[in-house]
């Protein structure tokens, strides 16, 4: 059985992940504003996660936090080049080159149950290969007119059904939808 693949992710209101140079001060902002100890169910779900899989660019971005935020969770970073990884990275750390399908049923036979999927070009990758389950978004109220977005085309139209929204206080909204795999 195919593991379940989800994505857990912000945008702005006009659907856009990053700005075009890829910063996320937009996205810092809007955090200083969340209350102390929520973090809008992000724990909960990385507990029901076996393994993260993100491209190049966002394990490049996340290296710009500073310390490594995934703790021991596997993770594999798709890239069509090798990676060579600083000896602060943890060695759950590995990459891939491989297409979404192979890498899924590889991770299914090593017994993968439940992966993440992020960067704008990684779950694009994935909604067109028909392998995500299911998307968390949080939507932040705030429009950037450009930059990186979430969506890409398709090569079909994707049905949704929604199975939570919440609104918190501080004004972010979060949408959960799972993917109709008979529409």
């Amino acid at each position: 059985m195919r593991p379940k693949v989800s994505v857990f992710i912000a945008t702005s209101l006009d659907g856009y992940i990053a700005r075009t140079n890829g910063d996320l001060d937009w996205l810092d902002a809007a955090q200083a504003k969340v209350p102390a100890g929520e973090d809008c169910g992000y724990q909960s779900f990385m507990q029901t996660v076996d393994l993260l899989i993100m491209g190049r660019k966002t394990y490049e971005k996340v290296l710009s936090f500073g310390a490594w935020p995934y703790g021991q969770t596997k993770v594999i970073v798709l890239s069509r080049t090798a990676i060579l990884f600083p000896e602060t990275i943890p060695a759950t750390v590995t990459h891939s080159s491989e297409d979404p399908h192979t890498l899924c049923e590889r991770l299914s036979r090593d017994g993968i149950r439940h992966i993440y999927v992020d960067g704008g070009n990684t779950v694009q990758r994935f909604l067109s290969a028909g392998l995500v389950d299911e998307l968390t978004i949080t939507v932040i109220p705030i429009l950037l007119g450009k930059g990186i977005p979430l969506f890409g085309s398709l090569g079909a139209d994707i049905h949704l059904s929604c199975v939570d929204t919440k609104q918190y206080k501080f004004g972010f909204t979060q949408l959960k939808y799972r993917i109709k795999k008979d529409a």
